[in-house]
């Protein structure tokens, strides 16, 4: 089965609109886990707009399934999770005024700097992944960084699901294939929905982990999250 990894940044927004503590982001954590999430993921930033640092620190208590830290390892954010040692930290290329993450690393280019960075987190226990776009040369050079895992950009699947889905994964499938050949595991994530997430799971059968938050928030105000945590649990059975 795909691990399902719930991305709280959405919870935190929320409760930054008000100030004060509601919701907690803790405290959904926990019950986004007691309703059957297998790890949780925060995308803290530097403006720390919505996921503080000291919510990532505070989460390293509750999490009991795997602890996802993704963002653009500058030095604060280095020392933050080599500090929390979570279980995978998600190396993501986006600029500080990014509203959110819209590409993924060349890893040709900077090849020395993310291989230097792997190391590090390695020498703290941290398995590291890479957010990718889906090209063969891109999945290539992340395993010439020694990485243990990358992250597929999923956003061009999404857009393009509704109008041809076969060719909306054709790239996808290129490379989870190419990866598992290369002995990376593959984790995914940007966009993915109740409504694509199906299609996507059957479509990689070496899929590890999806992490989804803006849209399975969404989803949530409608239906409830342990509904649909639930839903999302049964697709990527």
């Amino acid at each position: 089965m795909t691990k399902l990894s719930v991305n709280i940044n959405k919870i935190a927004t929320l409760r930054n609109a008000r100030g004060g503590d509601s919701p907690n982001v803790v405290q959904f954590a926990i019950d986004a886990q007691n309703y059957g999430a297998q790890g949780i993921t925060v995308h803290p930033r530097p403006d720390q707009r919505h996921i503080r640092y000291q919510d990532a620190i505070d989460l390293k208590d509750v999490v009991h399934t795997e602890y996802n830290i993704e963002g653009n390892p500058v030095d604060d954010f280095v020392q933050l999770v080599t500090r929390i040692k979570p279980t995978q930290v998600t190396l993501v290329p986006d600029a500080p005024d990014a509203i959110t993450s819209n590409a993924g690393w060349d890893t040709i280019k900077n090849r020395v700097f993310l291989t230097e960075m792997t190391q590090e987190f390695r020498l703290h226990g941290i398995r590291t992944s890479i957010f990718v776009d889906p090209l063969e040369k891109q999945i290539e050079g992340a395993k010439n960084t020694g990485v243990d895992r990358i992250e597929l950009y999923t956003e061009s699947y999404a857009k393009q699901y509704s109008i041809d889905r076969n060719q909306a994964i054709a790239p996808f499938k290129i490379c989870a294939e190419l990866a598992s050949q290369l002995g990376l595991g593959v984790n995914a994530g940007h966009d993915l929905s109740l409504e694509n997430i199906a299609f996507f799971k059957a479509q990689l059968p070496h899929l590890l982990e999806v992490s989804i938050g803006h849209a399975l928030i969404s989803e949530s105000i409608y239906h409830g999250i342990e509904n649909v945590i639930a839903s999302y649990l049964e697709k990527l059975q």
